[in-house]
């Protein structure tokens, strides 16, 4: 049988129609594995995909390792993830928050913070209604709220003295009689803005007078540098309407084992649950306890995790102004936004498709992130979560630019 193509055949029977269906065409191959691949078929060190190339904790693999040889969960876990890990998760946003959850019924673990987006706006968007997204926006963020039938509405961060910043007219104006959430990332891929309290309180604010519910994806919340992580659900009105996100992958260097959770009222977990049941159902049994033992771990290894990325973010930083980029310092996660124009470039596509053969290093352009793609076209995005060998030799190869 011939294969069936979105073009028609050569028998003269009418083009079908395309095989993908229209919300999903303009999300076929990621930038990422177009970069990754590039990476793998020049050699050039990959600062372009955002994992670490070093494991996490020790006594985090371990815990892994004996859940798999004890033979807890091996089989289905439990549809909203294991009790050890909900506690864990319950315990960790009092601890540094001063959050109180009901671990039965309050939250929900999935396959990573990607499900958890995918599953809360699967769950609470009809077809038609408005999504505001923080632009430059992680790219599943479109995806997802095309496979909901909403229609996003960007609001663009913009460089205004050395970081990128939230226009709150800006946002207050995109609200529509349509709209029905906020998607808030903040420690915020990728420019690395940390949103502060004043402009989490003008969000809430507007939240509330408007009835919005609120999705924030906080997995970085643990790699904040400057100011302080402030999870919205801790203002005056939000925790009735906000859908926590975190993830164990950036915290603990585990981003294979894709361990996410969300935290909520029981009403929004319960409708969130409703969508995700039909994703994956359960996953990573194993490793769940294994998280649960990490979110336990000492304040000194939080401390240390930050101070090491802060190390290395400062030696990617300088390396990147020494080899003429103007750099945007992150107050959190493990990206860096530069901007290409002092090198003579503008075309960010450009720039990254030959900056492996030229400096025999990968990066990301920005404008991929972005629907107003003009916004982003001179902005290139590097990650510094490597080792800090890695680093030094990318900031020598780097300096290619600059001769």
């Amino acid at each position: 049988m011939a294969a069936m193509t979105s073009t028609g055949n050569s028998t003269g029977h009418a083009a079908r129609r395309p095989l993908l269906n229209r919300r999903l065409a303009e999300f076929t191959t990621t930038i990422f594995a177009e970069m990754s691949a590039l990476a793998l078929r020049t050699g050039a060190i990959n600062l372009g995909q955002g994992f670490p190339d070093t494991d996490g904790p020790d006594e985090v693999r371990e815990a892994a390792v004996r859940a798999l040889r004890d033979g807890r969960g091996n089989q289905y876990p439990p549809g909203p993830g294991v009790p050890e890990l909900r506690s864990a998760v319950t315990d960790h946003q009092r601890r540094w928050y001063g959050l109180g959850y009901d671990p039965d019924t309050e939250v929900l673990v999935t396959a990573g913070a990607t499900e958890a987006i995918a599953a809360s706006l699967l769950a609470l968007v009809e077809p038609g209604d408005e999504v505001i997204a923080l632009e430059p926006y992680y790219d599943s963020y479109a995806a997802c709220i095309a496979m909901a039938g909403g229609t996003r509405v960007p609001v663009t961060l913009r460089p205004r003295e050395g970081s990128f910043h939230l226009d709150l007219d800006e946002l207050r104006d995109a609200v529509t009689d349509r709209t029905r959430l906020i998607l808030l990332n903040t420690p915020h891929n990728p420019t690395g803005t940390v949103l502060s309290r004043a402009e989490l309180a003008a969000v809430a604010e507007l939240a509330v007078e408007r009835d919005l519910l609120v999705v924030t994806d906080e997995v970085y919340e643990h790699l904040v540098f400057d100011g302080e992580h402030i999870p919205l659900a801790s203002l005056p009105g939000m925790r009735e309407r906000t859908v926590s996100i975190g993830s164990a992958g950036k915290t603990f260097s585990f981003t294979g084992w894709k361990v996410g959770w969300l935290t909520s009222t029981p009403e929004l977990v319960t409708a969130v649950r409703s969508a995700k049941q039909f994703l994956t159902y359960v996953s990573a049994g194993p490793f769940q306890y294994a998280v649960a033992q990490a979110l336990a771990l000492p304040d000194a290894y939080f401390a240390s995790l930050r101070a090491d990325m802060l190390a290395k973010r400062d030696l990617l930083s300088a390396g990147l102004k020494a080899a003429g980029f103007e750099v945007f310092n992150p107050s959190g996660t493990y990206f860096i936004t530069t901007d290409i124009r002092p090198l003579g470039e503008t075309d960010g596509f450009a720039f990254c498709r030959a900056l492996p053969e030229r400096a025999g290093v990968v990066a990301i352009p920005n404008a991929v992130f972005y629907d107003h793609r003009e916004e982003g076209a001179p902005f290139v995005r590097f990650a510094f979560c490597k080792r800090t060998d890695v680093l030094d030799e990318a900031v020598a190869r780097l300096k290619r630019l600059a001769a």
